[in-house]
């Protein structure tokens, strides 16, 4: 059955439930015409009767031959069950037994079935009657051969009509439930043409504000996303094969240089030192690529536990403590109260410390780290005293590979803010970026604050705090 096509599948209860209203109304009406042709039949009988009854008890002839509507088999049986007189005359008694007894007993007596002597099928009337004085009965009978001929020729009519109308109803159905599904069938040979080649492809949407215009426009939302999620893929790859080719491009070079030519211990050193950075560039470079994968598909690993924010800054300003000191740019952590969150400290600590390489790169001045409590969330802000983010950067500023150099100066891969974002994200908080209005760039994670107290941890703060 689900091998059949669904146009067949629609037509076959169709069709067995078509079949079954025409046997319902085939029996009803076989029923009913059944009936009334009994019925009439009773009522000549019960005329046929009353005429016998009348003509007895004015002492007339009981059964006029010449009277076209009188009864062609009829009896008369007298109160000792004797049949007195009968037309045809050689008709044995057509009532016997319990039914005779009835009969004489004063009840009106009614039967189908056959008579002896007689072909056919009868109905019988029996009524009581004055005879000879005394009680007895009248009996008439009436063939059934006319009711059952009728009966017979409705049923072969209704045998032959109801096959053409269930032939019909069937064609019918099945043209219904083609044209019902014919744009389906649009949908899906849509369907089949749409390849990565044409992503932009859409799916035609039926006319009618019906169940497959719905599954039409929905389809197309899905493909819409899908183009989206496709075209990301392709600017992703795009994006990560550039950021390799460039340290592979230098790392290649520095070899070649270093072997094109004998070169004294100092030029090694300095080629191979040169391609030690853009192999450590590469191994950064292909960690965050594996991050973004792992987010991409919901693998994440995020182990929660109770955080102090100030601790979490404090453990980032130590960790690049040297690093600002190399470049004259002190890292501290504002005063302020602290807060509770529940996080994953390595990876908060790995979100921040791109917050804080990335205004080291780009920014100026201190870098200041401060903990700020907003609405049941807590903020984790690091800021600089530079250009800022341009305006037109700002609502990219977390695309992946997005860049701001041309304000903020060179270098990175573009995925420190992305990686930010997704592990904001993967906390069930957010990631924001602005330039303040003293001038400067602000970066801040927004986390749900936890309502345990803050856990107390043996670490101290940065000596610059």
């Amino acid at each position: 059955m689900s091998r059949l096509p669904i146009r067949v599948r629609l037509t076959l209860p169709f069709a067995v439930g078509m079949a079954v209203v025409l046997a319902g109304a085939g029996f009803f009406i076989y029923e009913r015409v059944g009936g009334a042709l009994l019925s009439s039949v009773d009522q000549r009988l019960r005329v046929q009767a009353q005429e016998v009854s009348g003509r007895v008890e004015h002492g007339r002839t009981p059964f006029d031959r010449d009277n076209a509507d009188g009864p062609t088999v009829a009896q008369l049986v007298n109160s000792g069950g004797i049949v007195v007189q009968s037309t045809p005359r050689t008709l044995r008694p057509i009532l016997t037994g319990k039914l005779r007894s009835s009969a004489l007993a004063g009840h009106t007596v009614w039967r189908s079935g056959s008579i002896v002597g007689l072909t056919n099928n009868w109905r019988v009337l029996a009524v009581p009657a004055t005879v000879h004085g005394g009680r007895g009965a009248i009996v008439v009978a009436e063939s059934l051969e006319p009711r059952e001929e009728a009966l017979h020729r409705l049923v072969r009519e209704f045998m032959l009509g109801g096959s053409v109308a269930l032939l019909l109803a069937i064609l019918a159905g099945y043209a219904v439930a083609a044209a019902a599904l014919r744009p389906v069938e649009a949908m899906r040979r849509r369907a089949a043409a749409i390849g990565a080649a044409t992503p932009e492809k859409r799916l035609p949407v039926p006319p009618t504000r019906d169940e497959l215009s719905r599954l039409a426009e929905t389809l197309n939302d899905m493909l819409g996303r899908l183009q989206s999620a496709l075209e990301h893929e392709r600017r992703f790859v795009d994006d990560a094969s550039h950021e390799l080719r460039t340290p592979l491009a230098l790392l290649k070079t520095e070899l070649e240089i270093a072997l094109r030519q004998p070169r004294s211990r100092e030029e090694l050193e300095d080629a191979l030192r040169s391609a030690a950075d853009e192999t450590d560039r590469l191994t950064r470079l292909a960690e965050d690529l594996l991050l973004v994968a792992r987010a991409d598909e919901g693998r994440l690993p995020i182990r929660l536990e109770q955080v102090s924010a100030r601790q979490l800054l404090a453990d980032v300003a130590a960790r690049f403590e040297r690093r600002g000191a190399e470049h004259g740019r002190p890292i501290v952590v504002a005063d302020g109260p602290d807060a509770a969150v529940e996080a994953d400290a390595t990876r908060l600590e790995q979100a921040l410390g791109n917050l804080v390489d990335n205004a080291l790169v780009h920014g100026e001045g201190e870098v200041v780290l401060s903990v700020r409590e907003s609405g049941g969330s807590v903020e984790l802000h690091v800021a600089d005293h530079g250009p800022g983010f341009p305006p037109a950067f700002v609502d990219r500023a977390f695309d992946r590979f997005s860049r701001a150099d041309e304000a903020r100066g060179r270098g990175g891969t573009g995925l420190g803010l992305a990686i930010v974002e997704l592990i904001a994200r993967a906390h069930g908080g957010s990631a924001s970026v602005a330039s303040t209005p003293e001038g400067g760039a602000d970066a801040w994670i927004a986390l749900p604050a936890s309502e345990t107290p803050v856990p107390e941890r043996p670490a101290a703060l940065s000596a610059n705090s």
